[in-house]
């Protein structure tokens, strides 16, 4: 509830959330009212999912909507199950990774050659940025 309370405080110049993204840990009744009572769908998972599905349930229908009646938990669970629910869930799971392979792998940091949190954390941050400069020239135009 209070990264909810949080985004809804941001500028209003960078735009509203509409969509909550989360997994299991974040899974509470109380949580998913707190985000449809602020106006954000949630997303999140009701509990680890296997990998390996038979070819009949990976292209079952969607099941049918739920009653109008129905609590905020079981839309949300009833939207998950959606392939446009599968879809945007699976965004969750592309995004951090990658960072922190090329991180590792192409840029060669492995471990903090500091001791201490603050030193540490002044690291961190100048490998956060190196990143998010290699990025910004990547994205460049031609």
């Amino acid at each position: 509830m209070p990264i909810v309370d949080q985004l809804q405080a941001l500028p209003d110049e960078l735009g509203r959330v509409e969509h909550l993204l989360a997994d299991s840990a974040y899974l509470s009744e109380a949580n998913v009212d707190h985000c449809v009572a602020s106006g954000i769908e949630p997303w999140i998972t009701l509990g680890r999912e296997r990998h390996h599905k038979s070819w009949r349930q990976r292209f079952k229908r969607a099941p049918k909507a739920p009653p109008d009646s129905a609590t905020p938990m079981q839309k949300m669970a009833h939207r998950l199950k959606t392939p446009e629910g599968k879809a945007l869930y699976a965004l969750r799971k592309q995004v951090p990774e990658p960072v922190s392979g090329i991180i590792k792998s192409v840029m060669g940091f492995r471990q903090f050659s500091l001791r201490g949190y603050e030193n540490v954390k002044g690291e961190w941050n100048l490998v956060t940025l190196s990143w998010n400069i290699k990025r910004m020239f990547a994205m460049q135009p031609g």
